[in-house]
């Protein structure tokens, strides 16, 4: 720990300091204590605080646990309405990310999903919750999983600058969307038919389907770096690979602008509108606002 450390540093430079004090060691010893302080500094406020912790049970238990479940099981009582399932948190598996396949989400990604939703699903945006009570309630949420009590989120990956879209690219891309194998569950055209769309399931056993990519918004989004990422990273959880060790940031840019091709303009919807199970998504939050209070677990230890 910090104390451990400012100790051990103490010492080594006292002994330095007795046998021939000068300025500079002074100047040394210092440094290095101010730099250990402030490192225990950052470690205590990586760790949340009661207060927070509780204020971000409050909201999760009147906003979340309708559909994740109180324990975060992913079985909450909405979760029956939706053809898409609510996250079960307790594995730590979280599928949009800005960090590699199979690692943890950084908070920053988190909170994105809570406040931004994924569209589509009954995972609603929910801008209205405010960053405090959002960044409370994901630092509530890492409890219902061990892994983040063991684990670090991995280094985001950075979505570097697009390079121009070309003939060349789009060809590129279209070449790479059959040899990756994203026709195999997409279909050739991305409406997601394709042969293996049928008999998909996710790491819980349940039944999935692949997103038909000639629509916008996507889970993510309508903008190209989100598809970037999802491409990059994968959808852990999902047959969804990664392709960041196997493609290069030139090659993910031209599936990019492929898929971009497989979009008509009439299928590029007005973001403000509701779509797919968002409209469900709506009715459990207010359904978890009138549960909310009949849903704790008790006071927390």
């Amino acid at each position: 720990g910090a104390g451990l450390a400012i100790g051990s540093v103490s010492f080594c430079l006292e002994e330095t300091m007795i046998n021939g004090t000068t300025a500079f060691n002074r100047l040394i010893f210092w440094a290095v204590l101010g730099f250990v302080l402030l490192t225990g500094a950052f470690e205590a406020q990586a760790q949340p605080s009661r207060q927070t912790l509780l204020l971000g049970r409050e909201v999760y238990e009147v906003n979340c646990a309708v559909c994740h479940g109180v324990g975060g099981d992913g079985n909450g009582p909405a979760a029956s309405i939706f053809r898409i399932r609510p996250r079960d948190f307790r594995p730590g598996i979280f599928k949009f990310r800005s960090t590699p396949s199979g690692s943890l989400p950084t908070d920053d990604d988190l909170l994105r999903t809570v406040s931004r939703g994924l569209r589509w699903t009954g995972m609603i945006a929910r801008f209205d919750l405010g960053e405090r009570n959002g960044r409370a309630v994901i630092q509530y949420l890492k409890t219902l999983s061990a892994r983040f009590a063991k684990e670090k989120p991995g280094k985001p990956i950075v979505v570097p600058s697009a390079p121009p879209k070309t003939q060349e690219s789009l060809a590129e891309g279209s070449r790479l969307y059959k040899e990756v194998g994203c026709d195999d569950c997409h279909g050739e055209q991305g409406r997601g038919d394709g042969p293996s769309a049928g008999g998909l399931k996710d790491d819980w056993g349940w039944k999935i389907w692949p997103s038909d990519l000639t629509w916008r918004p996507l889970k993510r989004g309508s903008d190209p770096a989100g598809v970037y990422l999802t491409l990059a990273t994968g959808l852990s959880g999902t047959p969804m690979p990664a392709y960041a060790s196997s493609l290069n940031s030139r090659q993910i840019w031209s599936l990019v602008y492929y898929l971009e091709e497989l979009v008509p303009p009439n299928h590029r919807l007005n973001p403000n509108q509701l779509l797919g199970e968002e409209r469900q998504g709506w009715m459990a939050v207010r359904m978890g606002g009138m549960m909310g209070g009949m849903m704790g677990r008790g006071m927390m230890p």
